[in-house]
């Protein structure tokens, strides 16, 4: 009974005390003629607390270290649902805008974003020169490909329109868009869709999987790279966590794309 005492308190400080602070670099090569040779980096839901700071650097720090061609988030960027619950946007965007990209940093907003002050945080970003796109998006030369990146709202604050953000998507396009759900409406072809919200469940049973997900699509896509018809969606684990500081078998993550 004491050994087993001894191990749940173990469990319980691992999973509000240590993982919450791992950040792991999750890898994956995607085939697409378009983008070879490509490097994208993609982050999501850093819920930024008012004391980390060095967190955050850390996290720059880190995506700089994988030299990516282009840098994509999926929004969520402040933490909690007033001010003096999150770093200060502007913070954020300063440390943010140190990220070293040959094309770019392209995101969307996030429910916690909105929650807070949506318009205020778009327009802190692009003042830091991170593209923010709202139903919109852009073409971009890389690798002497033409590639589309579009964004969509967030499905829990704002009205996502796919039709809008795809209106020009003539080439090869990359969708961000902050909640997965979205992408099981899709009526055209996407190469890549983006997407963070669900934190991998931020705790993770073997065998199970994740308990709690909030996603209309249950624990299936709770994180991961599925392909569904000619449609891809990666789902990251994210960075930060949302209601409780916890993590079990679910590590924060940065996620390298390399195309091949």
């Amino acid at each position: 009974m004491k050994i087993l005492t001894v191990v749940c308190l173990l469990l319980l400080f691992w999973g509000f005390f240590v993982e919450p602070g791992i950040i792991v670099i999750k890898k994956y090569k995607i085939k697409n003629e378009d983008l070879k040779k490509c490097r994208a980096v993609f982050v999501s839901d850093f819920h930024i607390a008012p004391w980390q700071k060095k967190r955050l650097k850390r996290i720059v720090k880190l995506i700089n270290k994988q030299n990516p061609d282009i840098v994509f988030s999926a929004g969520d960027f402040v933490r909690g649902y007033s001010p003096n619950k999150t770093l200060p946007i502007e913070n954020i965007a300063d440390e943010l805008s140190k990220i070293k990209t040959k094309h770019g940093f392209f995101t969307v907003l996030g429910n916690h974003d909105w929650w807070q002050n949506g318009a205020q945080i778009r327009d802190v970003l692009t003042e830091h020169k991170i593209t923010v796109l709202e139903n919109s998006s852009v073409k971009l030369k890389i690798k002497n490909q033409n590639i589309t990146i579009a964004g969509i709202e967030d499905l829990q604050t704002r009205i996502p329109d796919t039709e809008k953000a795809l209106r020009h998507a003539d080439t090869t396009t990359i969708l961000l868009t902050h909640n997965p759900d979205p992408f099981f409406e899709l009526d055209s072809t996407v190469f890549l869709t983006l997407a963070g919200h669900n934190h991998g469940g931020q705790v993770q049973l073997p065998f199970f999987g994740a308990l709690i997900v909030p996603s209309s699509s249950g624990r299936r896509y709770a994180n991961g790279l599925f392909k569904i018809n000619n449609n891809r969606l990666l789902v990251t684990k994210g960075l930060g966590n949302s209601i409780m500081n916890v993590r079990f078998c679910c590590p924060p993550e940065i996620v390298v794309i390399d195309f091949v």
